[in-house]
This record gives structure tokens, C-alpha cells and sequence, in this order.
């Protein structure tokens, strides 16, 4: 059979044609299967929910021996009754040093690392929520925006970090410098005078009322009295642990409102590590 060059070239222009069309079917298909995953919102590094395939954590409960509030979130170092010491995290939640609590549901993350913080974690467990028993009231500052809930007793006079007895920092040198005890004993006179004073951080409560509010002692001070701890507010930071000499303006008897009030708080302050 003769078969005419027209006739084949139309021949093989059709099997063209259904190739492309089957090609663009199969990339129509392909493209139909992806699951397209909205990017997370970073807040101060949120545990992410890339992690919803890792198992739940177990109920932690224990004693709050460090914390600080960044970006949302309050961090907690928890010993628990075995001697255990783990992070946890859940949304900004009134916590002092001291507090009983119990936490259930959440995640563990490995590596974490907060923006906010700066601070990378070996693991810590974010969870759902925490069950404060005992010692969570706040200053001012720290306490819930609404203010509701609040205790009778705040600021200085309110449940703040406990004395550590292992601490002992040496007294600034220099001009105007003092020591935790010093200050508190000297505040009337001290007060609108800038201070100096050297000490261990101790908790730290990030940008809040546009202010950081970092929590120092030095070893000197009585729990009982109130005059271990002194809060100094700043544009600049620190973490827990690190030794500073904190520079600024001492405050007597600073009244937030609310009844919490600060008998000595330095503020506008400096700090050097």
C-alpha cells in the first residue's frame, strides 16, 4: 500500500499531540498532590508545630529555680522531686522563683533554639499550661495585663526570687557603688542619685511595659526583709547567670499602681558583663 507523505505527516502529528496532552495531564495530576504548608509565625521561636509528629511530653511537676518571660513566653528550669532538672515553656504565665508547679501535655524539642533569648536549649518541653501552687505573685510589670488576680502584696514586698546562699559577688569599685543590702538600707538618701551596684542575675523579664526588668543579688540582704534582691530596669539585657555591674537611677518607693510597689528599684540602667 502506497501511503501519501501528507498522510503521514498528519499521522505523526496526532501522536504528537496526544503525547503533549497525556505529558500535561500527568503534570496536572502531580501538581494537584502537593501539600502546600503555610509558613509557621516565628514568635520568639515558637515550638514550632513541624514537631506535631513527635510524641507528647510526660506530666512534669517540680520547683521553679529559674525563669524568665521573652517573646511571649515564660521559661521555667524545674527540679523535681527526683533531683531533676528540666526547661519548660508555656505562654506568659505569672511565676516566681520558688513556685510549686505541674505542667501536662505539650511537646519535647531538642536543640531549641529562642530568637528572643538568644539561647539555644539541649531540650525543653513546651506545654499546654501550668499549674502554679504556691509563691506566683508578680510585680506590677510582671503580672497579667489585665491585672486581675493580683495579690494584696507586690513589688518588693511580693514572693521575688528566693536568696540564693551560693551567691557571693564581690562590690563594685568606685564612685557611687553599693552594695544589694546597701542600697535598701540607704534609699532615702539614695533616691534620683545614680547607683553602681555589682551582683548575679538572677531572673529576667523581657520587654515588658518596653523595659526589661532584670532581678540581681550579691549574697547580701535578708530573704525575710525583702533587701536580697534588686530589680533594675533596662534597654539592655542579660541572661540568668551572668555576673553584671548594673549602673542607674535609684527609685524609693516606686508606686506602679495597684498596690505594687518597689521600696528601691534602679532604673534607666547600664549594664556591663
Amino acid at each position: 500500500m502506497i501511503v501519501s507523505d501528507h498522510k503521514v505527516g498528519k499521522h505523526k502529528k496526532g501522536e504528537s499531540m496526544k503525547k503533549n496532552l497525556m505529558l500535561s495531564l500527568s503534570c496536572v495530576i502531580a501538581l494537584s498532590s502537593v501539600t502546600v504548608s503555610p509558613a509557621m509565625p516565628d514568635k520568639a521561636a515558637a515550638p514550632a508545630a513541624e514537631t506535631a509528629s513527635q510524641p507528647a511530653a510526660p506530666a512534669i511537676s517540680g520547683k521553679v529555680i529559674q525563669t524568665m518571660d521573652s517573646g511571649g513566653y515564660t521559661y521555667m528550669y524545674v527540679q523535681k522531686k527526683n533531683g531533676e532538672k528540666v526547661w519548660v515553656a508555656v505562654m506568659t504565665t505569672p511565676v516566681t522563683v520558688g513556685s510549686q508547679v505541674s505542667f501536662k501535655g505539650g511537646m519535647e524539642m531538642v536543640d531549641f533554639e529562642s530568637k528572643s533569648l538568644k539561647r539555644k536549649f539541649d531540650k525543653i518541653f513546651f506545654a499546654d499550661s501550668a499549674a502554679v501552687s504556691d509563691g506566683s505573685a508578680k510585680s506590677a510589670p510582671e503580672a497579667s495585663s489585665k491585672g486581675k488576680g493580683k495579690s494584696a502584696s507586690g513589688g518588693s514586698k511580693a514572693a521575688v526570687s528566693a536568696k540564693d546562699t551560693k551567691i557571693s559577688v564581690a562590690k563594685a569599685s568606685g564612685a557611687n557603688a553599693y552594695t544589694v543590702q546597701e542600697v535598701f538600707a540607704n534609699s532615702a538618701k539614695l533616691n534620683k542619685k545614680k547607683v553602681v551596684v555589682r551582683g548575679k542575675v538572677v531572673k529576667v523579664s523581657s520587654k515588658i511595659m518596653g523595659k526589661n526588668w532584670i532581678h540581681i543579688q550579691d549574697g547580701t540582704g535578708n530573704q525575710a526583709k525583702k533587701n536580697h534582691n534588686l530589680v533594675c530596669t533596662s534597654q539592655e539585657m542579660a541572661d540568668v547567670g551572668d555576673i553584671v555591674t548594673v549602673s542607674g537611677v535609684l527609685a524609693k518607693d516606686k508606686d506602679f499602681g495597684g498596690g505594687y510597689k518597689y521600696s528601691a528599684i534602679v532604673e534607666e540602667a547600664t549594664i556591663k558583663k
